[in-house]
């Protein structure tokens, strides 16, 4: 059949049009990254919501003002092991961002799995070593003697107390239990019961941020030896720090406690905030949750108490600017994750966020964190701070710690038998490793 006059034209034009369409998709005012002539796309992989979020906005900002030939992108992804999958996968599928925000204690098992991108030659060629930051923060950063990321924020914990309970109790506010024997005796009093139900309890050794590895470390312990690469949670200290923690369980009765926690609420109905528990060990961001909901409540803070009443310890947590593997844009991306995780980024993100700290000292020291007395003692205690052992199973190792203090506190088994149980657990999925 033949093609008429009309017809024809309007093919030619219809292959016109889809010509013009393909040239302007190809037209050099985009570059291939995405972002206009001359500049660079990198897309960033983010939790943050709210506070943080206008923080992680901020410090954006002064990144693309001082680099105006790269663009960012901010995606949200949810913090989660779900978030967590998904980046594993868009690593797998060879379509990661350029850069994420990354939980430290996971780099080792990443790390391992070959899901991150080094950043050891490009740190040094731009002077970034650790004598930057907190040696237990870059310490969680590496792995294998190879950095795979820039740590920015940390935390560290310690024993909130109510000084009013304390008056009241007999107790002195201003000389707060500095042995394990001393909190014990102090809890007691603070204690108020009806039958089985608190009216007011004095302490939970497990509640809020009472992990067995604060406990472990403040009672001398060491979860892993670096020299044998093998997990060590049934050290004779750690062991000994459980068993304290399944007596104060038993003492209180563990099924009434497990009653008050599990009616605890959280915001202004905090137990410590609701004056519900007197004395809990927490991290210093509870400290903007009492400003918030009870800027009036009465009171302190002291190291986690020890057996021996000395050597005060905490431990501390926090996260990394990391590259996936795979990244498109790893140039441009280190530019940005060079910024984040150094000092001028630092200081524009934290100066949002007052209650917050730097991995960085001098960080803290120029946006005045030790100005506020409660947050001074959580900064002054970071350089005696642990982190986490750096293993490739590290989550594997926090479920089973996990496991292990819960049986333990309930009488199914003993520490020794339960943190053997788990050391022989972690060291068998370590040794596929080697």
């Amino acid at each position: 059949m033949k093609i008429r006059g009309k017809k024809v034209g309007i093919f030619i034009l219809a292959l016109f049009l889809i010509f013009s369409l393909v040239l302007t998709a190809c037209s050099p005012e985009e570059s291939s990254s995405g972002g206009k002539e001359g500049t660079t796309e990198i897309t960033f992989w983010h939790d943050a919501t709210d506070i943080g979020l206008q923080a992680l906005k901020k410090m954006v900002e002064a990144f693309e003002e001082k680099n105006p030939d790269i663009k960012v992108k901010m995606v949200y992804t949810e913090a989660s092991e779900g978030a967590d999958q998904k980046l594993l996968t868009a690593v797998a599928g060879g379509n990661p961002p350029d850069v994420a925000l990354f939980d430290r204690f996971k780099v080792g098992s990443w790390a391992a799995q070959d899901a991150l991108t080094d950043l050891t030659d490009m740190a040094a060629e731009d002077g970034i070593t650790e004598d930057i930051y907190y040696p237990y923060a870059w310490e969680e950063a590496n792995y294998k003697g190879k950095l795979y990321g820039l740590p920015y924020t940390t935390d560290s914990r310690m024993l909130y107390y109510n000084k009013d309970h304390f008056k009241a109790a007999g107790l002195d506010p201003e000389n707060p239990p500095k042995t394990t024997q001393e909190l014990e005796a102090a809890a007691e009093k603070l204690t108020k019961k009806n039958g089985n139900r608190f009216k007011q309890i004095g302490f939970i050794p497990w509640y809020g941020q009472g992990w067995l590895y604060g406990w472990g470390w403040s009672f001398g312990g060491e979860f892993y030896n670096k020299e044998t690469g093998e997990v060590t949670a049934n050290d004779p200290k750690i062991v000994e720090a459980l068993t304290w923690m399944a007596d104060v369980a038993q003492k209180f009765d563990v099924e009434d406690i497990a009653g008050f926690e599990s009616s605890a609420g959280s915001g202004a109905m905090d137990p410590f905030i609701s004056g519900q528990i007197s004395m809990k060990v927490d991290g210093n961001w509870a400290i903007s949750a009492i400003e918030k909901y009870k800027p009036d409540l009465n009171y302190g803070v002291t190291p986690i108490p020890t057996p021996t009443g000395t050597d005060f310890t905490t431990w501390s947590g926090g996260h990394a600017v990391i590259i996936p593997k795979g990244a498109k844009n790893v140039e441009a991306a280190w530019e940005f994750v060079k910024f984040f995780g150094t000092e001028e980024g630092q200081e524009v993100y934290f100066a949002e966020l007052p209650g917050d700290l730097s991995v960085i000292p001098t960080v803290n020291e120029k946006l005045g964190r030790s100005d506020n007395p409660m947050l001074k003692k959580f900064i002054d205690i970071l350089p005696n701070s642990h982190s986490r052992p750096v293993i490739t199973e590290g989550q594997l190792m926090w479920n089973e710690l996990v496991d292990a203090r819960e049986n333990t506190v309930r009488g199914k088994g003993t520490a020794q038998e339960n943190l053997d149980k788990a050391t022989k657990a972690v060291n068998k999925a370590l040794e596929k490793y080697k």
